[in-house]
């Protein structure tokens, strides 16, 4: 099996900075892309940042500049760098990822959710 782990949410303050990470784990075989998505309340999971196995990122327009992804390839992580954090940045941060598995079958994982929330 299968699982994609977050860490690294909280309460920051405005102009504060969070760093999330996730980690996958288990019968591995290769990952694609990984990527952030977040959901506010009363709004729909919308995509942060992705990036590929080759470290091509793509970003939203509202986190360009502030938000930084990158990976670790040899441990099957991904972060989020997360600077100059504003009040709208508040959500459930989840990790995604495209992985074959040990059975060379390719799919979508997510994980389980980490709170952002950026308050004074």
């Amino acid at each position: 099996q299968v699982q994609l782990v977050e860490s690294g949410g909280g309460l920051v303050q405005p102009g504060g900075s969070l760093r999330l990470s996730c980690a996958a784990s288990g019968s591995i075989f290769s990952i694609n892309a990984m990527g952030w998505y977040r959901q506010a309340p009363g709004e729909g999971r919308e995509l942060v940042a992705r990036i590929t196995s080759g470290g091509s990122a793509n970003y939203a327009d509202s986190v360009k500049g502030r938000f930084t992804i990158s990976r670790d390839n040899a441990k099957n992580m991904v972060y989020l760098q997360m600077n100059s954090l504003k009040p709208e940045d508040t959500a459930v941060y989840y990790c995604n990822a495209d992985i074959i598995d040990a059975g060379l079958f390719l799919r979508n994982y997510w994980g389980q959710g980490t709170q952002v929330t950026v308050s004074s």
